[in-house]
């Protein structure tokens, strides 16, 4: 991951983003909430810097993010935090599947949906 061999800074804690597998950005592509067209120019943050989007990670590979407030998954609709456990998760194991494959194109990078969404 290198934007012009520099890098991403997490525009929350300003530090590296070094790693696809914390790539808020990423995760946000993989699952089609980032336009491909506009991939180079949206902020990146570390996915724990953005714990509303973190939270719904349920993997024993990463760690459990809690939100505090309105947006806690814990007190939001059931079926919404189900179907966004689901997805978010599937997202954050396809980061993982692209580091495992050594994917190098980033148009296959998305989930089939959100490829298919946006080959339409």
């Amino acid at each position: 991951m290198a934007k012009c061999e520099e890098g991403y800074r997490c525009d929350v804690c300003g530090q590296q983003v070094e790693e696809i597998l914390d790539s808020d950005l990423y995760l946000r592509y993989v699952l089609g909430w980032v336009d491909p067209e506009t991939l180079h120019a949206a902020t990146e943050r570390h996915i724990r810097c953005n714990p509303s989007l973190a939270q719904y990670i349920d993997d024993p590979l990463f760690p459990s993010i809690f939100v505090e407030g309105d947006f806690d998954r814990r007190i939001l609709d059931a079926g919404f935090v189900h179907e966004r456990s689901l997805l978010v998760t599937r997202g954050w194991k396809r980061l993982r599947e692209i580091v495992e494959r050594n994917m190098q194109s980033v148009v296959d990078y998305p989930l089939p949906e959100a490829a298919k969404r946006w080959s339409q």
